[in-house]
């Protein structure tokens, strides 16, 4: 049964989410009561107010949304025009009344291969809500000189999660140009904790190089000064005036190559990135990842279900190396207690990850087969 709330409990409501905002109690609950009518209405009109709910909570939500937006710019004089004017009152009803229904209540959804309360999901996420737990605890942030590979471990993972939540939505080719992202801050963990200090400076060279290429340090005499070192180290390295946005992104990487003395290298992710991190086998996935960023026929007519798996199991190779990176991080700093106790918790997520991954690498090779055997 759909029972409308009294202007008591909306002004409690109104308390609970509204925060410092001075709302107009009297306006609010008018604009409620109008939306409410004619919610109810709707769904008397298409017998359907025995199979639908009114959220009280989410309409005045859409309510307080379109209160704020209209009237935080106003003066004085102004908001006391626009809250007498029943013209805007009524249509701010009808506004708040169609996002309820077209957003709460027959909103789209994808179907989706998988839901957030099953273990490939919800495993992955405890231990990924942990890592970001203690890093926001433990650790400095924004500080790219002493924080660099903390800041990206936590946009890893935050991207991570970010993956997760499309899956569940099921937007997989989405999920699935993200690990693209992913990937990329993968490999740079990867060297940057390998190779610690001889990494980060060059990175972090680079990084100022960017902002200069991008007009952003805070004078044009430091931006010519730091393309004169650029354009210094290009010539050392008998680069053209055409590679300087290669070498700006992916110079910080000749140190490296220069210390593996690696031949075959490139200022490229494929053969300079990717290959300096040792994981070059993943080129083909990362290059059909980019293709589904464009929109190919690989993105129009995708398969669900396949790019459910692929995102799904690169996505558990990812997090098990950038977790290498931050275990290896995490047990430098902590007392021998919160070691024992990181580890035990490790041993038990860390291997039901594991276990997940391998049950889903199975379901992945039997969906290929049935695929195989419906062609012939």
């Amino acid at each position: 049964m759909n029972n409308k709330l009294s202007r008591q409990d909306v002004e409690q409501i109104i308390a609970r989410i509204g925060g410092n905002f001075a709302f107009d109690i009297d306006y609010i609950y008018e604009v409620y009561d109008l939306s409410f009518d004619a919610i109810l209405e709707m769904f008397e009109n298409q017998n359907l107010d025995h199979q639908r709910v009114i959220d009280s909570y989410k309409l005045i939500s859409y309510i307080l949304g379109e209160y704020v937006y209209s009237t935080s710019l106003l003066d004085e004089e102004s908001r006391k025009k626009f809250l007498a004017d029943e013209d805007i009152l009524r249509s701010m009803a009808s506004v708040s009344s169609d996002k309820f229904l077209s957003l709460s209540l027959y909103k789209h959804r994808e179907s989706a291969s998988i839901n957030e309360f099953i273990p490939p999901i919800s495993s992955i996420q405890l231990y990924i809500n942990l890592m970001i737990n203690i890093l926001n605890v433990k650790y400095q942030h924004n500080n790219p000189k002493n924080t660099l590979i903390v800041d990206l471990l936590n946009k890893s993972l935050s991207i991570s999660q970010s993956i997760i939540n499309l899956l569940c939505d099921g937007y997989e080719t989405g999920a699935f140009a993200m690990w693209r992202t992913l990937h990329e801050c993968e490999c740079t963990l990867i060297l940057l904790e390998k190779y610690g200090d001889l990494a980060i400076n060059s990175y972090l060279k680079h990084m100022n190089y960017a902002l200069a290429y991008k007009n952003a340090l805070p004078s044009k005499e430091e931006g010519d000064k730091v393309f004169e070192q650029i354009k210094k180290e290009m010539g050392e390295l008998s680069l053209k005036s055409k590679d300087t946005k290669k070498y700006i992104e992916y110079g910080w990487l000749v140190p490296l190559q220069k210390k593996e003395n690696i031949e075959d290298f490139k200022l490229n992710f494929r053969d300079g990135l990717e290959t300096l991190a040792g994981l070059h086998a993943y080129s083909e996935l990362y290059m059909t990842s980019s293709e589904i960023l464009h929109s190919t026929p690989l993105l129009i007519y995708s398969n669900k279900q396949y790019f459910y798996y692929v995102t799904l199991l690169n996505l558990y190779e990812s997090f098990f190396r950038i977790e290498k990176v931050f275990t290896e991080l995490f047990l430098k700093i902590v007392s021998e207690q919160e070691r024992e106790q990181y580890l035990n918790m490790r041993n038990l997520y860390y291997s039901q990850l594991v276990n997940i991954h391998k049950r889903e690498t199975l379901n992945f090779r039997r969906l290929g087969k049935a695929r195989e055997n419906k062609k012939e």
